[in-house]
């Protein structure tokens, strides 16, 4: 089997792309939050979105030199998967227990989908990604 060596960069360019597409998709959902004077905003969910770009540039091009190694194995959905999961303990910390009610949920939740969209957006699709955000502001404004 031959690997086309090429798969495993990226330009300035298109990286550059990459990450301002995570700002602003994760700054519209965020904007959104804002309004609403949730705990988590336009602030965090652009650090989330972008964060969780970065981690996926970084699985499936930081790692490009080590490609060609004869033993390696290079697998880049492992470093998002890690962000899957641990993105659950920062929405974990906006949700909040006052007697019988629960609030942070839906911000918890947005957290979460703004780490996907990060994630989509980082690896370079940016229909779902685009997607994605307009159906979360649907639900949060409906």
């Amino acid at each position: 089997m031959v690997v086309n060596p090429d798969v495993w960069h990226i330009s300035y360019l298109e990286l550059s792309i990459r990450i301002i597409v995570a700002v602003v998709l994760g700054g519209i959902v965020g904007f959104e939050r804002e309004l609403g004077d949730h705990a988590a905003g336009f602030r965090t969910h652009i650090l989330v979105c972008l964060g969780s770009a970065l981690i996926v540039l970084l699985s499936i091009y930081g790692f490009s030199e080590f490609a060609s190694e004869p033993n390696v194995r290079l697998d880049p959905s492992r470093l998002a998967a890690q962000v899957v999961s641990g993105i659950g303990f920062l929405g974990a910390g906006t949700i909040m227990r006052t007697g019988s009610s629960v609030s942070g949920l839906t911000t918890a939740a947005s957290l979460w989908v703004v780490a996907a969209i990060g994630l989509a957006v980082g690896a370079g699709f940016y229909y779902g990604a685009i997607l994605v955000t307009v159906a979360v502001l649907i639900s949060l404004f409906l």
